[in-house]
């Protein structure tokens, strides 16, 4: 992966030269919008993108989705799509006739997290079957966590720890997907005993965002689990911590991925 970026003769790679990507982005974004048009432009490509599409495009005056899909796809050669909506970046794909990338659709799916995530897992721990997962934080809302917890099920002997306060528990959809699957997983309530048998601990924020006018629950819901010293002293010395970030206070003086 590290070698994509040269050529065979060690020259910076050009391999997207003449090819234009358009980042439509409807949610703030820092890490998943710059690391793609960063990674475009690094291999030749050229990039045309709008950081707040919800304010700053026609869909700010009512236009559709696919409306505007029909629209990008004319000036670009692919479409990376956020958008606050479950579902949008299929519907997304459904209407254009040029690759569409979800780059996080809502609560939803964000599938190219989970193919870093992964790769970051195998790079630390050496492998993918038989690791245990721990998933902490906000499990209903966190599209990270759902997405990660669909791909990881793809390997051998997985077991995946589900650690949420009540409100944002997982969704029952990823977990009778892991069932037709065969991974073993198991809702839990204590972290400290979660994290002494895992590799992975992979902590998430509470999302404020996805609230509403709830903030009862969302601050009920905060500060609930932590990764502080408490669990680096259980964890295996082999184990690490991930979070896909932002974070807010729920990772306290921890190195992290």
């Amino acid at each position: 992966m590290e070698a994509v970026e040269r050529s065979s003769h060690g020259a910076p790679s050009r391999v997207l030269e003449g090819y234009l990507m358009a980042t439509l982005f409807y949610e703030p974004s820092t890490r998943t919008r710059l690391s793609f048009e960063a990674a475009m432009r690094r291999l030749g490509g050229e990039v045309l993108t709008t950081e707040n599409a919800r304010e700053f495009s026609s869909a700010a005056k009512g236009e559709t989705l696919e409306d505007t899909i029909r629209t990008v796809e004319g000036y670009s050669d692919i479409i990376v799509l956020r958008h606050f909506e479950s579902g949008a970046a299929r519907r997304a794909a459904y209407t254009a006739n040029i690759p569409v990338i979800n780059a996080g659709d809502g609560p939803g799916q964000h599938p190219t997290q989970a193919l870093l995530d992964v790769y970051t897992i195998k790079r630390e721990i050496g492998t993918l079957d038989g690791i245990k997962l721990g998933l902490v934080g906000d499990l209903a809302n966190g599209r990270t966590v759902r997405s990660l917890a669909y791909l990881i099920a793809k390997y051998q002997n997985i077991k995946i720890y589900f650690v949420s306060p009540d409100v944002v528990k997982m969704k029952d959809d990823i977990k009778d997907y892991l069932n037709s699957q065969g991974v073993e997983w198991e809702e839990c309530s204590d972290l400290l005993e979660v994290a002494s048998k895992c590799d992975v601990i992979y902590q998430t924020r509470i999302q404020k965002e996805r609230f509403g006018e709830r903030i009862d629950l969302y601050k009920a819901a905060r500060g609930k689990y932590i990764v502080d010293k408490k669990v680096l002293d259980v964890l295996p010395k082999h184990a690490v911590i991930m979070h896909p970030l932002p974070r807010l206070d729920e990772v306290r003086n921890c190195h992290y991925q």
